[in-house]
Protein backbone atom coordinates (compact mmCIF):
# COMPACT_ATOMS: atom_id res chain seq x y z
CA UNK A 1 0.00 0.00 0.00
CA UNK A 2 1.43 3.66 -0.94
CA UNK A 3 0.41 7.03 0.49
CA UNK A 4 -0.68 8.96 -2.79
CA UNK A 5 -2.69 12.15 -1.38
CA UNK A 6 -5.17 14.34 1.31
CA UNK A 7 -7.86 15.66 -0.38
CA UNK A 8 -8.94 19.22 1.11
CA UNK A 9 -12.10 21.51 -0.51
CA UNK A 10 -11.59 25.18 -1.01
CA UNK A 11 -13.42 27.95 -1.11
CA UNK A 12 -10.95 30.05 -3.25
CA UNK A 13 -8.96 27.77 -5.58
CA UNK A 14 -6.83 30.75 -7.20
CA UNK A 15 -6.20 32.10 -3.32
CA UNK A 16 -5.42 28.23 -1.91
CA UNK A 17 -2.68 27.77 -4.64
CA UNK A 18 -1.25 30.83 -4.10
CA UNK A 19 -0.34 30.05 -0.72
CA UNK A 20 0.92 26.89 -1.10
CA UNK A 21 3.26 27.63 -4.38
CA UNK A 22 4.57 31.13 -2.95
CA UNK A 23 3.90 30.49 0.70
CA UNK A 24 5.07 27.23 0.90
CA UNK A 25 6.77 26.04 -1.97
CA UNK A 26 4.73 23.55 -3.20
CA UNK A 27 4.45 22.74 -7.17
CA UNK A 28 1.61 22.06 -9.08
CA UNK A 29 1.47 18.24 -10.50
CA UNK A 30 -1.62 18.00 -12.04
CA UNK A 31 -4.95 20.42 -12.86
CA UNK A 32 -8.13 19.38 -14.44
CA UNK A 33 -11.36 21.13 -14.78
CA UNK A 34 -14.62 18.75 -15.27
CA UNK A 35 -17.20 21.18 -16.64
CA UNK A 36 -19.75 18.50 -15.96
CA UNK A 37 -19.24 17.90 -12.74
CA UNK A 38 -18.46 21.84 -12.01
CA UNK A 39 -15.48 21.04 -10.57
CA UNK A 40 -11.88 21.45 -10.44
CA UNK A 41 -8.83 18.87 -8.90
CA UNK A 42 -5.04 20.66 -8.20
CA UNK A 43 -2.69 17.99 -7.11
CA UNK A 44 0.31 19.92 -5.41
CA UNK A 45 3.62 18.19 -4.40
CA UNK A 46 5.42 20.13 -1.58
CA UNK A 47 9.26 20.64 -2.40
CA UNK A 48 10.98 18.22 -0.33
CA UNK A 49 9.17 15.23 -1.48
CA UNK A 50 9.56 12.49 -4.68
CA UNK A 51 8.65 12.86 -7.80
CA UNK A 52 6.29 9.99 -6.85
CA UNK A 53 5.65 11.15 -3.33
CA UNK A 54 2.22 12.23 -1.99
CA UNK A 55 0.31 14.84 -2.75
CA UNK A 56 -2.06 17.37 -1.77
CA UNK A 57 -5.46 17.48 -3.55
CA UNK A 58 -7.56 20.67 -3.87
CA UNK A 59 -11.29 20.23 -5.29
CA UNK A 60 -13.03 23.66 -6.07
CA UNK A 61 -16.90 22.59 -6.34
CA UNK A 62 -17.63 25.79 -8.81
CA UNK A 63 -19.52 28.26 -6.88
CA UNK A 64 -19.02 26.70 -3.50
CA UNK A 65 -18.23 29.42 -1.08
CA UNK A 66 -18.25 27.90 2.47
CA UNK A 67 -18.00 24.12 4.09
CA UNK A 68 -18.87 23.19 7.61
CA UNK A 69 -15.66 21.36 8.70
CA UNK A 70 -16.10 19.00 11.28
CA UNK A 71 -14.31 18.51 14.37
CA UNK A 72 -12.85 15.17 13.82
CA UNK A 73 -10.17 16.29 10.62
CA UNK A 74 -7.10 17.74 12.74
CA UNK A 75 -4.20 18.54 10.74
CA UNK A 76 -1.63 17.99 7.62
CA UNK A 77 2.39 17.58 9.36
CA UNK A 78 5.71 18.36 7.14
CA UNK A 79 8.83 18.18 8.55
CA UNK A 80 11.00 21.52 8.31
CA UNK A 81 14.50 22.00 8.40
CA UNK A 82 14.06 25.33 9.83
CA UNK A 83 10.77 26.95 11.32
CA UNK A 84 12.31 30.36 10.96
CA UNK A 85 13.08 30.12 7.35
CA UNK A 86 9.25 28.79 6.06
CA UNK A 87 8.04 31.86 8.74
CA UNK A 88 10.04 34.26 6.98
CA UNK A 89 8.83 32.74 4.04
CA UNK A 90 5.36 33.13 4.80
CA UNK A 91 5.81 36.73 6.13
CA UNK A 92 7.41 37.22 2.41
CA UNK A 93 4.16 36.36 1.12
CA UNK A 94 1.50 38.11 3.63
CA UNK A 95 0.72 35.00 5.72
CA UNK A 96 2.71 34.35 9.44
CA UNK A 97 2.65 31.33 11.99
CA UNK A 98 -0.95 31.21 13.52
CA UNK A 99 0.76 29.36 16.52
CA UNK A 100 4.41 28.93 17.69
CA UNK A 101 7.19 28.32 17.33
CA UNK A 102 7.05 26.00 20.61
CA UNK A 103 8.39 22.90 21.98
CA UNK A 104 6.38 19.80 21.04
CA UNK A 105 5.26 17.58 23.76
CA UNK A 106 8.13 15.33 23.65
CA UNK A 107 10.53 18.15 24.00
CA UNK A 108 12.20 16.81 21.33
CA UNK A 109 11.53 18.77 18.48
CA UNK A 110 10.40 22.30 17.55
CA UNK A 111 6.53 22.66 16.32
CA UNK A 112 4.51 25.60 14.50
CA UNK A 113 1.10 25.74 13.09
CA UNK A 114 -0.19 27.64 9.79
CA UNK A 115 -3.54 28.29 8.40
CA UNK A 116 -4.27 27.83 5.16
CA UNK A 117 -6.79 30.60 3.09
CA UNK A 118 -9.76 28.29 4.50
CA UNK A 119 -8.18 27.54 8.15
CA UNK A 120 -6.91 24.33 7.52
CA UNK A 121 -3.96 23.65 10.19
CA UNK A 122 -0.80 22.92 9.43
CA UNK A 123 1.89 21.90 11.58
CA UNK A 124 5.57 22.57 10.85
CA UNK A 125 7.80 19.84 12.75
CA UNK A 126 11.35 20.97 12.85
CA UNK A 127 14.07 18.19 14.39
CA UNK A 128 16.66 18.98 16.85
Amino acid sequence: MKYLHTMLRVTDLEKSIHFYESALGFKIVKRNDYSEGEFTLVFLRSPDDEEDGPCLELTYNWGKKKYVRGDAFGHTAFLVSSISDVQKKLKDNGYDLSWGPGAAPNGKTLIAFIDDPDGYEIELIERH
